[in-house]
């Protein structure tokens, strides 16, 4: 199996590090979910743990929450509403639209807010490698001791800053010694909710939460961890430096895997813009299945514009993958559809090409409606296609 991994820019040879796949991907922060953004993201890695079972590689996959941040506090302050009543609310609307859409659930589903503790314990040992310093009750990574910063997402340095000015930085905290210098722990601002800790009252930075949940459920280095383009940086850049600061591990992830943008009217599709299309609205009018079938119909790293009409034709095609696994079987000589499970199995051996995949499945289809009219018998056949399918 060959993926593209972010790191390198190069498509490369895959096999796990230990006896199963470490997966561990990126999760909401709990408001406004689920968008067909969202769902491309976590359907993809769904098919992705899918595939390496199909393969029979043993998946230990980790999808956090990240239940504390400024985005739900400000949001909660919008509606009036307790932040972790808004949390737990959304994130079990979350959960639900997974489960409508056939996505399983991972084995680990930590919240930050469950992970205090550890987490103050990777900031305490940062401190102790000298990658970190406090000021205020603010403790903070120390850029100038980690001069890879960038190896990732390779933004020029001079283009960083307004980059991750974006993406939530405060490049005017007088605390700070440079302005891309990012928090570990904040310090508690009136009205905000607090948990206690050396440095006293605050909350965990975002970008520490997702390297402690990963290293304490998943090991020092992680196989796999994915996450939606726009995390890249400096979220993800920035777990890089936190992480292999703390362990002294290089690489923290083995493969770094992001799956593009989905747009609509002509934008990135995104909470900010409001031009949101929600899965709930979508399965009111089309089944989980033509949904699934109509993700996979785009590569997960070239990014997309909705468009009805193909939705239209995935569920078309959905409605004769079925028909096709479900029908009855003559006792006639055994037709075999085997070489569309090869061209299945090599499109997704080649960096998860499921568009293809998906013409393979199609392909396999049409040919048991074609042999059934011959009578032949069809049953492994279908098998076969079941198999392809329930990657999907």
């Amino acid at each position: 199996m060959n993926l593209y991994n972010a790191l390198s820019q190069k498509i490369e040879p895959f096999t796990p590090g230990g006896p199963a796949v470490t997966l561990y991907v990126c999760g909401i922060t709990p408001y406004d979910t689920t968008h067909l953004g969202h769902m491309f993201t976590y359907a993809t890695f769904d098919l992705l743990a899918r595939y390496l079972e199909y393969l029979q590689y043993p998946v230990h996959y980790a999808q956090n929450v990240t239940d504390i941040d400024d985005d739900i506090l400000r949001k909660a302050n919008e509606l009036g509403e307790d932040w972790l009543a808004l949390g737990n609310r959304w994130t079990a609307h979350f959960i639900e639209d997974l489960r409508a859409m056939n996505v399983r659930p991972p084995d680990h589903y930590p919240r930050a807010t469950e992970t205090i503790a550890e987490i103050i314990e990777t900031v305490e040992l940062l401190l102790q490698k000298g990658a970190a310093y406090e000021v205020g009750g603010n403790v903070y990574f120390d850029l100038a001791k980690w001069p890879e910063f960038g190896q990732l997402s390779r933004i020029p340095a001079d283009q960083m800053l307004a980059v991750a000015n974006e993406r939530g930085n405060k490049p005017d905290d007088p605390h700070k010694k440079q302005p891309l210098d990012f928090v570990l722990w904040q310090a508690q601002a009136p009205g905000e909710p607090a948990w206690d800790s050396p440095w006293g009252p605050g909350r965990p930075g975002w970008h520490i939460e997702c390297s402690t949940m990963s290293s304490m459920l998943l090991g020092d280095q992680i196989d796999i961890h994915g996450g939606g383009a726009d995390l890249v940086f400096p979220h993800h850049e920035s777990e890089i430096a936190q992480s292999e600061a703390a362990t002294g591990k290089k690489p923290f992830v083995r493969f770094w895997m992001h799956t593009a943008m989905v747009r609509h009217e002509g934008e990135k599709m995104s909470k900010s813009l409001g031009n949101l299309i929600m899965i709930r609205d979508m399965l009111k009018s089309w089944s989980p299945d033509a949904i699934r079938l109509y993700l996979g119909s785009n590569h997960y790293r070239e990014a997309w514009e909705y468009d009805e009409a193909k939705l239209a034709e995935a569920a078309q095609a959905a409605g004769r993958l079925t028909a096709a696994a479900n029908a009855p079987s003559p006792a006639g000589p055994v037709f075999d559809c085997s070489p569309c499970e090869q061209i299945f199995h090599s499109a997704m051996d080649n960096d998860l090409d499921t568009p293809q995949a998906v013409r393979a499945m199609s392909d396999a289809a049409e040919q048991i409606f074609t042999a059934l009219g011959k009578g032949r018998n069809v049953e492994s056949s279908q098998r076969c296609l079941r198999r392809m399918a329930r990657v999907f």
